[in-house]
């Protein structure tokens, strides 16, 4: 008899649709296909059926299978399948990856450095969408995920991730499903109505399927499958192909169905329960292995559906020999199967076959047996790596041994947080809290709480880390010391932070100094104190800045005298922000304080994150990009994706500034393809506002709307970045649509913005452009002036450019025209990066200069109405044109060259066939001469002569040639 059939049976629709899905990958038109079914409904025989057909065309196949042994393990599946990429095969061509290969460190132990940052699970997704993409190349590839109903949470995020990138890709995700309540059937569900991926369905087999496969097990032809048999079959398996096989099986190692010269027959009786059938015929089959096998089979049960020979060697003691037989027996009784992505691991065919050995071990010997498991690998794997950690937790745990399964959940759980797995850091660690709780000594637990406390505030559930504490009290009680009592509380309080509960965490830190106060201990108050630095500076109060500096200093000091590195780096970062608001310098030295606490320790992402706020604080007070794009380097280099694209996002509205609209349009559009997939919403912000603002600079209203709806869309009211839309977007826009009452109340709803939900971004416009503004319109003077240079904010460079025109605007009424003159030299040498800028600023100032008889109104204006005629922005060129005008001064034609004239001749007036006489005398010819090179006439030649020494200020003629050869002719 054949032991399966030799061909897929009633699942026709279903391999068309996979073949075509795999099709389509190798088109670069790859998906999702999720596998749906009720357990033994055959998912993994098709799924079998998928590989060898991307086999079969020569794709590429990746392998993994979700944990059904002990408790969650974080990236399980993703981890198998994407190790197999490293045995061997033609090499991983990594180059592509950038930031995000130290990313993968989290699922390749071979590109672990150590240095990767615990970046969000879209960042992880992202990092394996590149690396998939990567190994397809142009042969297409499979990525099959099997049993998905077990994955962790964190798998399940990178997949949902997938699901909706995978589009356009050369990669078909293929995974399986149960049909029982779980977040992964929700995913496949969510991803049917979003229409990102195909649900396929595999529904029980018809009877007359049943049929067709029963004859095809038996060999022979489905007209000679006897009535009974098949009706028996059909009732009991319900269409299920696994259940079928086994059946049929029963019924035939029973002797209820026999074979003969003239066909299969009925000789016995079929009626029987379906699962004591069922384990019978399980365990008949596992006693003709023997008694060694059955222990073989049995201790592999207690290890869960997947086993590793190794460790069932260590735990038997059976020698290889016998070993091999027996799993070579197994499998032909077909009770176990090679784990094909694993080397040296088997797995049962089926959960039944596990449940069914279980009914067999009393209580007392599955306990043995889980202990003897526990000491195999621990033996085996001392440091527990990886997934053997929980392992050998559950099976304490099934030992009896609770402290230590406690204890080991505890460590499984610590790791899962270090890694960024906030989903299975919280599973773990409250099996730990819950095996933990009934133990003598208390400072176990109060260690796994330690954990727990910030896991919970990082996955949300606030509700249930305050409902632990009103256990902190009763572990006090219980003799825990008050070092560690004080540790919790300050815990506690940082989730309180987290959460926005500023009261809820004062009362906690008040808790934390109450525990203290009779054992005082300096390096646990460090700690307690820079949390309450950070919960002073956010909670309401007149002098909640100065409270959350003297805490901040004190942790800072003591983080110092105890080595506290981490306390050390929080509290420079907290004082410098502190800081900046009153001295950049001060500030300054603070970072490079944290800088130094981080090098010495060995913190790369300290030291990253101290180098990121350096560069960005020379960026703000100079215009230097240099210190940012350092820092980005170094992001790059640890895989720091999410510093990448926030310094990226700076560099396009730097670009902007700078007048670079065209680098700035193409690098936002790269830029949020990226952040819009990976869902950083504040990168997303910020480019968006970059964007609004590059419109705004162009006088294109309809660009900026459109930018900022979007920007709307991504929660930008009450945002950090919502003041910069509304200062260098909104209030530039009116300004080059020449609507000073626009502006003007823009400005003053960012005032009211920025009064009520202040932002630590100071370019708006509340320091610098506004003051101009309201000093030309008469509502500020002197005093408002030294108001606002006297802040951080007025010093920083884009401010101090308008801080500067209003201080000569004001020099100049106040009858001091040189004084005047020297403030807008100074304002245009530090406006000279950011040509939008400097033009507006000489638009705005023309006026009052003229007025009060000071600078040189005329050239500014000609100045700003060419670089505004150059950029299209009709309603400021206008304005400047009749400026121009009402001064008495020609208006010129923009004629071909005027673009090749300097802007200092430009500035004074010179028209394009002036230059090409000017351009000429450098070379010294006569009037005759030069009116034959330029084909005009003698007296034309003079003339132009005469008005180049009037516009240019020279003396006579020679001095005319040689202010010619200045310029290079």
């Amino acid at each position: 008899m054949r032991s399966h059939a030799p061909y897929v049976v009633g699942r026709d629709l279903q391999l068309s649709h996979l073949q075509g899905a795999l099709a389509d990958a190798r088109k670069r038109r790859g998906g999702v296909v999720f596998l749906v079914g009720e357990a033994g409904i055959g998912k993994s025989r098709l799924a079998a059926e998928a590989v060898g057909t991307a086999f079969d065309a020569d794709m590429r196949v990746l392998r993994g299978r979700s944990s059904t042994t002990g408790p969650t393990v974080p990236f399980r599946p993703l981890t198998e399948a994407l190790m197999s990429l490293f045995r061997g095969g033609e090499p991983v061509d990594d180059s592509a990856l950038g930031p995000y290969r130290t990313v993968l460190g989290r699922l390749i132990p071979d590109w672990n450095t150590g240095e990767h940052e615990n970046s969000s699970m879209v960042i992880l997704g992202e990092a394996v969408l590149r690396l998939l993409i990567g190994a397809a190349k142009d042969r297409g590839l499979l990525l099959l995920l099997e049993d998905l109903h077990d994955a962790d949470p964190e798998t399940l995020a990178v997949v949902e991730y997938l699901v909706d990138n995978l589009e356009y890709t050369p990669v078909l995700l293929l995974a399986t499903i149960r049909t029982e309540f779980c977040d992964a059937l929700d995913l496949a569900s969510a991803a049917r109505r979003r229409g990102v991926g195909a649900v396929v369905d595999l529904p029980p087999l018809t009877r007359p399927q049943v049929r067709d496969m029963v004859a095809a097990q038996l060999g022979t032809e489905p007209a000679q499958v006897p009535e009974d048999a098949l009706a028996r079959l059909w009732d009991d398996s319900a269409g299920s192909p696994f259940l079928v096989e086994e059946l049929l099986q029963s019924m035939i190692s029973g002797g209820a169905l026999v074979q003969g010269t003239d066909g299969w027959r009925v000789v016995g009786d079929l009626r029987a329960d379906v699962s004591s059938t069922l384990a019978r015929g399980i365990l008949r089959r596992i006693d003709r292995l023997g008694p060694q096998g059955l222990t073989l089979l049995s201790a592999a049960a207690v290890l869960g559906r997947r086993f590793p020979l190794t460790v069932l060697q260590k735990m038997t003691g059976i020698d290889d020999r016998s070993l091999l037989s027996h799993l070579h027996a197994g499998v032909a009784a077909q009770l176990v199967v090679p784990d094909e992505p694993s080397p040296d691991w088997y797995a049962f065919r089926h959960s039944l076959t596990v449940e069914a050995l279980f009914t067999q071990l009393t209580p007392g010997a599955r306990a043995d047996l889980a202990g003897r498991a526990a000491d195999a690998v621990q033996q085996l794997h001392p440091e527990l790596p990886d997934a053997w950690c929980p392992l050998v937790a559950e099976l304490r745990s099934e030992a009896g041994d609770h402290a230590e399964a406690g204890r080991l959940f505890a460590e499984a759980g610590r790791r899962a947080l270090a890694d960024g797995a906030i989903g299975s850091a919280v599973t773990l660690l409250d099996r730990a809290e819950s095996l933990l709780t009934g133990c003598s000594d208390p400072a176990p637990r109060a260690e796994v709480l330690e954990s727990l406390l910030p896991a919970l505030a990082e996955s949300g559930d606030f509700a249930r880390a305050f409902a632990l504490a009103e256990q902190l009290h009763a572990l006090g009680g219980a003799g825990l010391g008050s070092a560690r009592l004080a540790a919790l509380h300050t815990r506690l309080a940082k989730v309180a932070h987290t959460a926005g509960r500023w009261a809820d965490g004062n009362r906690q830190i008040d808790r934390a100094r109450e525990v203290l106060a009779p054992d005082p201990d300096e390096a646990v108050a460090a700690s307690v104190d820079v949390a309450a630095a950070y919960l002073a500076l956010d909670t309401p109060g007149a002098d909640r800045t100065q409270q959350a500096e003297k805490l901040a200093r004190s942790a800072a000091e003591a983080a110092e005298r105890h080595d506290l590195p981490t306390v050390a780096c929080q509290a420079w970062e907290l004082l410098a922000t502190v800081a900046r608001e009153r001295d950049p310098g001060e500030a300054h030295g603070m970072l490079e304080r944290a800088m130094t606490t981080a090098e010495r320790h060995q913190l790369p992402l300290r030291r990253m994150y101290a180098a990121t706020r350096i560069g960005g604080n020379a960026w703000l007070l100079d215009g230097d990009r240099d210190g940012l794009l350092g820092a980005r380097d170094e992001a790059l280099r640890l895989g720091s994706a999410t510093v990448v694209y926030t310094i990226d996002g700076i560099m396009i509205l730097d670009s902007v500034l700078r007048g670079e609209f065209t680098t700035a349009r193409d690098n936002a559009e790269e830029c949020l393809a990226t952040v819009r997939r990976l869902r950083l919403a504040p990168a997303v912000r910020y480019v968006l506002m970059a964007r609004a603002t590059c419109a705004a600079h162009l006088g294109d209203r309809t660009g900026m709307e459109q930018a900022l709806a979007s920007f709307a869309e991504w929660d930008g009211h009450g945002s950090q970045e919502e003041p910069l839309a509304l200062g260098l977007a909104r209030t530039f826009c009116a300004l080059m649509e020449e609507d000073r009452a626009l502006a003007d109340r823009e400005l003053r709803i960012l005032a009211d913005l920025e009064r009520d939900n202040p932002s630590t971004y100071h370019l708006a416009g509340s320091h610098g452009l506004r003051l101009l503004l309201d000093v030309l319109s008469g509502e500020a003077d002197r005093a408002r002036h030294a108001l606002t240079t006297d802040t951080a904010s007025g010093r920083m460079r884009w401010n101090r450019q308008f801080t500067l025109l209003a201080d000569a605007v004001l020099l100049g009424r106040e009858g001091r025209p040189d004084a005047a003159a020297t403030a807008v030299d100074a304002a245009l040498r530090l406006a000279e990066p950011y040509p939008t800028a400097l033009h507006l600023g000489l638009r705005l100032v023309a006026d009052a200069a003229h007025t009060d008889g000071w600078g040189d109104p005329v050239a500014w204006l000609r100045r700003a109405e060419h670089h505004f005629h150059q950029q299209e922005v009709p309603a400021v060129t206008g304005a400047c044109r009749a400026a121009l005008r009402r001064l008495g001064a020609p208006v010129h034609q923009h004629r071909t060259g005027t673009s090749r004239i300097p802007e200092e001749l430009r500035a004074q007036g010179v028209t394009v066939r002036e230059h090409e006489v000017f351009v000429v005398l450098a070379e010294r010819l006569g009037n005759r001469d030069i009116a034959e090179r330029l084909y005009i006439s003698p007296r034309t030649v003079e003339k132009h002569i005469a008005a180049l020494i009037t516009k240019t200020g020279v003396a006579n003629r020679a001095a005319l040639c040689a202010l010619s050869a200045s310029f290079g002719g």
